[in-house]
């Protein structure tokens, strides 16, 4: 089963409002403009929850993607590679990167455009894109 994530977002008491463009963004879209006007803030920080829960890949699917990325790689079996593994970290460069979405691609039969690829930074950026693609193609 895939779980969701959020995040926080703190702000300043003098600030009311905020723009999505402030929001750090983290694969988020659709943020709009939030504003407060009657509400009343009281002298300090505050703490301001917002919940943006996107889906997060199965743990089938990061298992795949970190046995692919270690092939690609020619890492051995037993190197640790997890969901929160970078590409850099492992010492893929560009190259390396364009094989691992090749090889992606072909084990799970789609085909990811070049904008995305390009926001993929971990095994779990990924899987989770992984998903949504295979989501997308069945359909």
């Amino acid at each position: 089963m895939a779980s969701s994530t959020g995040f926080s977002l703190n702000f300043s008491p003098l600030s009311t409002s905020f723009k999505h463009n402030q929001v750090p963004h983290h694969g988020i879209s659709n943020v709009n403009l939030l504003s407060l006007p009657s509400l009343r803030i009281r002298p300090g920080p505050m703490r301001l929850r917002v919940s943006c829960a996107y889906l997060q890949a199965k743990p089938e699917t990061v298992d795949k993607v970190c046995s692919i990325v270690r092939k690609q790689l020619a890492l051995p079996e037993d190197s640790s590679v997890t969901g929160e593994s970078k590409f850099a970290a492992l010492g893929a460069d560009s190259l390396d990167t364009v094989e691992i979405v090749m090889g992606l691609e072909e084990e799970f039969g789609i085909s990811v455009e070049e904008e995305s690829a390009q926001s993929i930074v971990t095994v779990q950026d990924a899987a989770d894109l992984i998903e949504k693609l295979v989501e997308k193609k069945d359909a």
